[in-house]
């Protein structure tokens, strides 16, 4: 069966207007927010080609993201109503808020983990059963995994985009990249397809390095400021700048488009920008980091382009281009170390937990760490708590969360993990500070 279709496109024409729109409702994030799961959904996968032009619905054009394997969230959550609602929902339509969360989870990363494939009609045909006439049934894909970054939303009037509130839109090109025992599956689609069954979770963005990006969205200009903002750790739940009177004010969402804003310049009327972001747990990017930036000399009448990149600075005075050249970190203070070990606290057939301890070995306190590791062989973490976990090939890095980056002189803390495969011993163990 095929995928679905529909595009979640920006149409920059009318963004002007649904910015003065935004402006004069409200100040802060002007939409009620759903519940974002912190558990494993499951429900039927579609899939799609490519983001509308010039952007998917996250307001990014497809080449600024930060990876091919993109999936689309449900707008909407109206099980046996196909009607079409506003975007974003006002508080009054709450109820009906989807997983897209009116943009609050654009640029949050999502692991898909392949299910059951269907023998029957699956088709997304409104008012009739998933997977009808037939039965879910279990194959050699089932298990096969992918991280991919959310990037546009499904909103059409179908059983998938309305009935399945976990349902996901797949980028087509990433379906036979998905993994299993190490070796992408290269040939599920199309014959062994059929919009499956998958389980799905937010988790970290893998192997993050760098440091944010930003750009001018096509139309942006002196009195229309409109940036989008990627690269992201978790997420972006708010941008916030520094206006003419130096007061830090809550940018306005740019439509339900989540990663992008419209800020203010910090003297009247000028082209100067300092901004700050906060995630999808409302916490201040890098400790409240401070990002200066202008509107190019090209953009003075409006940006021509879908995205017009910019160069920045930090309050620190690091300069740092988009994308960042290099990934700049500063030394340990003098008697910082840390160690780490690990410890089997449990195992069962197919997989195990692991836990790792962490101890501060140095002489001052740690302000954070990192600790690093190689699987023996096709292990993979499942789901983890207390750190922040990344896992490429058998290489796999867990670094602290906001929480228990700060430890005393002999101060320990934990982490642990689910790990899908046999218990194996662990190579490379190091703690970095």
């Amino acid at each position: 069966m095929g995928s679905a279709s529909r595009r979640a496109a920006a149409r920059p024409a009318v963004l002007a207007a649904v910015a003065t729109l935004v402006l004069g409702l409200c100040v802060g994030w002007a939409w009620p927010s759903a519940a974002t799961p912190a558990e494993t959904m499951t429900g039927n996968a579609t899939h799609f080609d490519a983001l509308g032009a010039p952007y998917g619905g996250c307001g990014l054009p497809q080449a600024v993201l930060d990876s091919p394997d993109f999936v689309a969230l449900n707008v909407y959550n109206t099980p046996g109503d196909y009607s079409f609602y506003p975007r974003p929902l006002p508080p009054s339509q709450a109820g009906k808020i989807g997983l897209w969360d009116n943009g609050r989870n654009c640029g949050r990363f999502v692991r898909v983990t392949i299910g059951d494939y269907c023998t029957g009609t699956n088709d997304g045909a409104p008012g009739q059963p998933f997977c009808r006439n037939g039965s879910w049934v279990a194959d050699g894909y089932d298990g096969a995994e992918l991280t991919m970054v959310v990037a546009d939303s499904c909103g059409d009037a179908n059983a998938w985009c309305r009935d399945d509130p976990g349902h996901l839109d797949l980028a087509t090109d990433s379906l036979n990249r998905f993994v299993k025992n190490g070796v992408p599956v290269g040939d599920m689609n199309p014959a062994h397809w059929n919009n499956r069954r998958i389980s799905w979770s937010f988790v970290a963005a893998p192997a993050y390095t760098g440091d944010l990006k930003f750009g001018f969205l096509q139309g942006a200009q002196r009195y229309w400021t409109a940036i989008a903002v990627s690269h992201l750790p978790n997420g972006v739940h708010g941008v916030e700048y520094l206006d003419a009177s130096g007061t830090w004010q809550q940018a306005q969402p740019n439509s339900d488009m989540g990663q992008s804003f419209l800020i203010g310049p910090t003297t009247t009327a000028g082209t100067s920008y300092a901004v700050r972001v906060r995630d999808a747990a409302d916490t201040l990017v890098n400790n409240g980091r401070v990002y200066r930036f202008s509107l190019p000399d090209q953009c003075l009448s409006g940006c021509a382009a879908a995205y017009t990149p910019v160069t920045y600075t930090t309050d620190g005075g690091t300069a740092t281009t988009t994308p960042p050249a290099t990934t700049t970190t500063s030394a340990p203070p003098a008697g910082a170390s840390c160690a780490a070990t690990t410890a089997v606290t449990g195992s069962w057939n197919g997989g195990h937990q692991l836990d790792v301890t962490v101890r501060n070995t140095g002489s001052v306190p740690l302000t954070g760490w990192a600790t690093s590791f190689s699987f023996a062989g096709s292990q993979r973490v499942s789901s983890s708590w207390n750190a922040v976990v990344t896992q490429s090939g058998q290489q796999v890095r867990a670094a602290n969360q906001s929480y228990n980056g700060t430890l005393a002189p002999g101060a320990t803390t934990t982490w642990g993990a689910v790990v899908t495969g046999d218990a194996q011993p662990l190579t490379g163990l190091t703690c970095t500070t």
